[in-house]
């Protein structure tokens, strides 16, 4: 991410066109670093988030509606009583800095004008939002800050606020540097590092190393470009051209993770990942690519207890498959118990009751060598015999009935899998209860007794419709992907499912018809995006129709077996993924 000085500017920018001359309505404070002021605005209300996490510092507004803690903290009641009712002034950011003053017109006890600020720093680990004063003081902050030695800027009630120092650093965005041709020039000029985005990042301040990244590979070519084998004049026009194209006219840019969701943003294109696309605004940027990250680990915590029971009845399936396979290698081996059964019957008459062992030719071997045979003292020589001949039977036996238990524990340890992909896609607590219900209807998950769960309806598989206007069902789990196969399908539907990997059954409502190649193109690429191979390219996927596919006999749910059927090599585009149709939700009948 690349919420740096630049992109906070171009953030503050668009929040100056909507919130100044709002009034604060309503103050909250959802978390320990989040602040949110309630804003009526000329046209609309408004929620700005201030953000002072260390791990994702920002400031914007937002739609989301965070739950709030029953008792508000004190620095919401603080900024409460400061601020509720008074009228954003000013925006102002201090250079190169990602620090925002927001100034507030309110009032005082008496009821005179005073003016005061509410100052963002949102950098990395210092982050803190502080209430000042008219006079500059700090009435209070989020994070106080201690006066010791260690501390360069302590920030404690009635203290003098301190701004941060200043970057001794070239502003890139200065209009001075900006109209200067040679700029550039002379910049390449100087000592530095070789590798220009890190001669970049050192020279001038106010950007992210992604910023620094993409400017080099916008002037050169390659992100690892290095000064010494660059044409200089070539070179410094275009981080001319790049620096005042995106100085004078930032945009929201970002690439997208495989599943869709954002990966990086900046105020340039983002193009060393791949595709770049462009948001409608920085604060829906923000908003959308933080939402969606805080979601996504919402879900990991809330499917954590499922996530970790499913994980370690795979490590314990393991290892009973690794014993497993060792004692199928061992049984391989057993001709040789019979042979030296028939060594011992031949040789009864050498062999005394009590002895440890015997020295016999061995008739099975070409130079009749002697062979030791180990005996049981305890046994008489015809038992020693039968007890070779036993062994061999047992483990002949033992071979059959353990190529049995594999089978069957491949088998368990595939759904397992799959089912571990389900919790990875899970995007609401709906599903997790719907595979928490599949778990223990399978019994590897005990059913709650001690606390009743709110009774939910069920999850109706997802739908879209191709560009043909085909409905195309996606089940969400192995419990659908069954119902959705055998009981909702019918059986001239087409049936798609990504070959060899777990995935999400995919089913083409024909309603009597042949659907056209373009719609099971993208029913397959359904199949190839909800699969464990949907981060991968030219992924192949089984096509059939629904009376090819049959229920795997005494198989987990979900597992079925399908022999005619055509291969499609496509790509899992997530870009037919998001245009998602409505999703029902049935009664739960059971």
């Amino acid at each position: 991410m690349a919420f740096d000085a630049r992109f906070m500017s171009a953030v503050l920018a668009e929040l100056r066109g909507v919130a100044i001359g709002a009034r604060v309505e309503k103050i909250h404070q959802p978390s320990r670093d989040t602040v949110i002021l309630l804003l009526r605005c000329r046209e609309s209300r408004e929620k700005l988030l201030f953000a002072a996490n260390p791990a994702a510092p920002r400031l914007h507004l937002t739609s989301a509606s965070p739950e709030n803690p029953a008792q508000p903290p004190m620095f919401c009641m603080l900024l409460r009583k400061h601020l509720m009712g008074a009228k954003l002034a000013d925006i102002t950011q201090i250079p190169m800095e990602r620090a925002a003053t927001f100034w507030f017109d309110c009032t005082d006890e008496m009821g005179y004008p005073v003016q005061k600020r509410l100052v963002a720093e949102l950098m990395g680990r210092t982050c803190n939002l502080y209430l000042l004063d008219p006079e500059g003081r700090i009435i209070d902050c989020l994070r106080r800050i201690g006066l010791d030695e260690t501390a360069k800027r302590p920030a404690l009630p009635g203290l003098k606020y301190q701004e941060p120092e200043r970057i001794e650093k070239t502003d890139p965005f200065a209009p001075a540097f900006l109209e200067d041709e040679q700029s550039f020039v002379r910049f390449l000029a100087q000592p530095g590092p070789d590798v220009l985005a890190e001669r970049l990042m050192e020279a001038l301040g106010g950007l992210s190393p992604l910023v620094c990244r993409e400017a080099a590979l916008a002037a050169a070519g390659d992100t690892d470009a290095r000064v010494s084998a660059l044409p200089v004049e070539e070179t410094a026009q275009a981080l001319h051209d790049f620096f005042r194209e995106y100085g004078l006219h930032p945009a929201p840019y970002y690439d997208t993770k495989p599943d869709g969701t954002p990966r990086q943003y900046a105020f340039c294109p983002v193009r060393q990942y791949g595709e770049c696309r462009k948001a409608p605004s920085f604060g829906a940027l923000l908003d959308n690519f933080y939402t969606l990250r805080d979601h996504k680990d919402a879900m990991r915590q809330k499917s954590q207890n499922l996530r970790k029971t499913v994980q370690n009845l795979c490590t314990r399936l393991n290892r009973k498959l690794a014993v497993q396979e060792k004692e199928l290698a061992d049984t391989y081996d057993r001709e040789r118990l019979r042979q030296l059964g028939d060594i011992l019957t031949a040789n009864l008459h050498r062999i005394q009751k009590g002895q440890r062992s015997v020295s016999c030719e061995d008739f099975y071997d070409e130079e009749m060598k002697l062979v030791d045979i180990p005996l049981s003292p305890t046994l008489s020589p015809q038992q020693n015999a039968a007890k070779y001949y036993k062994d061999y039977s047992r483990m002949k036996n033992a071979e059959k009935e353990l190529k049995h238990q594999l089978a069957l524990g491949e088998t368990e340890l595939n759904y397992l899998r799959s089912v571990q992909e389900e919790l990875e896609r899970a995007g609401s607590e709906q599903e997790l209860e719907e595979i928490r219900r599949e778990l223990q209807a399978g019994g590897y998950v005990k059913a709650e007794t001690d606390r009743k769960r709110p009774r939910q309806g069920r999850l109706a598989p997802m739908r879209f419709e191709s560009t043909d206007g085909y409905p195309i069902y996606v089940g969400r789990n192995n419990q659908q992907n069954e119902e959705l196969t055998f009981k909702l399908a019918r059986k001239d539907d087409i049936w798609c499912h990504a070959s060899k990997v777990h995935g999400s059954h995919v089913i083409i409502s024909c309603g009597g018809t042949k659907p056209p190649d373009n719609t099971i193109t993208q029913a397959a690429q359904l199949a190839a995006y909800y699969s464990g191979a949907g981060t991968g390219q030219n992924i192949p996927v089984d096509v059939t129709a629904v009376r090819q596919v049959k229920k795997m006999a005494g198989g987990k749910p979900g597992m079925v077996i399908y022999h005619t059927y055509r291969t499609a090599v496509v790509n899992p585009y997530k870009d037919i993924v998001v245009d998602e149709l409505n999703v029902e939700r049935t009664d739960d009948d059971s």
